[in-house]
């Protein structure tokens, strides 16, 4: 008996770079050349820790008309980022390691605008990277939080738990920074994914519980938009420190401490924010894409 044969699919083979800034986990794609199709699904599949890569999501580093590279990003629940500050560190040593670039600072291109990265290299290594994060946005309608005055500053919110004081920040993305007495007593996975989609915010928002240690020092945990709980976020680092100094918590030079590491967080005198930090190859490796 002769069988049917059948044509044989071809799979498309994606080659991509795990990497984490302290704990902050991506799949990092090569696109200057072209791109896979169908990101929001491509980035859900990939994100699987159990079927696929694993990760809080994709990162592609494209080419761009207005800087040097162009970054794209999908949560792992498939949706589009407009930054990540432990990402763009990422970047610049991609591009660094895979020799796209001989530039000691790079200009990225995000959604969130163009934002300069700067290499501090120990011989041919980078060690760590420094982003110039630019300047936090305080008014409710650029944040966008649903709130009335010029700044939400320490706003009670009504949640399952009571009342909750809120600051709401924007560093390319919507924060919203709560302080707390201790890390420990937060009902971490009941508020977090309450306060991401609470109405104030018209497209949800990263939610960062933070402990002041001492004028220098926080200790902080997030819980990211279209991600869950992360180990760390950089532009929620940034968010807590404008939150800090902007209450009198801290002053303007801050290491935050997150579940995967730390973060140097400084406010310069000309209102923009630093950020730096390192960031890690984990591993190469090819996806056959099902």
């Amino acid at each position: 008996m002769l069988m049917a044969s059948h044509p044989t699919v071809k799979k498309e083979v994606i080659h991509f770079t795990k990497m984490h800034g302290i704990g902050n986990d991506y799949i990092y794609i090569n696109c200057m050349e072209s791109a896979p199709d169908d990101l929001p699904r491509l980035a859900i599949e990939m994100s699987d820790r159990h079927f696929g890569v694993g990760g809080d999501g994709i990162v592609l580093i494209c080419p761009s008309d207005k800087a040097d590279f162009r970054m794209r990003m999908f949560n792992n629940d498939g949706s589009e980022a407009r930054m990540c500050g432990n990402a763009s560190r990422c970047i610049a040593k991609y591009v660094h390691d895979h020799r796209l670039s001989e530039k000691n600072t790079i200009n990225l291109e995000t959604l969130s605008g163009i934002k300069v990265l700067s290499l501090n290299m120990k011989g041919d290594e980078v060690e760590s990277v420094t982003v110039d994060m630019g300047r936090p946005e305080l008014l409710p309608a650029k944040i966008p939080v649903d709130f009335e005055g010029d700044k939400m500053v320490e706003e009670p919110v009504t949640t399952s738990c009571g009342q909750i004081n809120i600051t709401a920040v924007s560093m390319g993305n919507p924060h919203g920074v709560i302080f707390v007495d201790s890390l420990d007593d937060v009902d971490f996975n009941a508020l977090g994914p309450e306060l991401e989609k609470h109405p104030i915010w018209p497209d949800r928002a990263n939610i960062e519980f933070v402990q002041v240690v001492n004028p220098s020092e926080v200790r902080m945990r997030v819980w990211e938009r279209g991600t869950g709980e992360t180990l760390a976020c950089g532009t929620g680092a940034c968010a807590t420190v404008v939150a800090a100094a902007l209450t009198g918590r801290t002053g303007r030079k801050v290491t935050v401490h997150l579940r995967g590491g730390d973060l140097g967080i400084e406010l310069t005198d000309a209102g923009r924010v630093l950020m730096t930090g390192t960031a890690t190859k984990v591993f190469d490796g090819v996806y056959e894409r099902p």
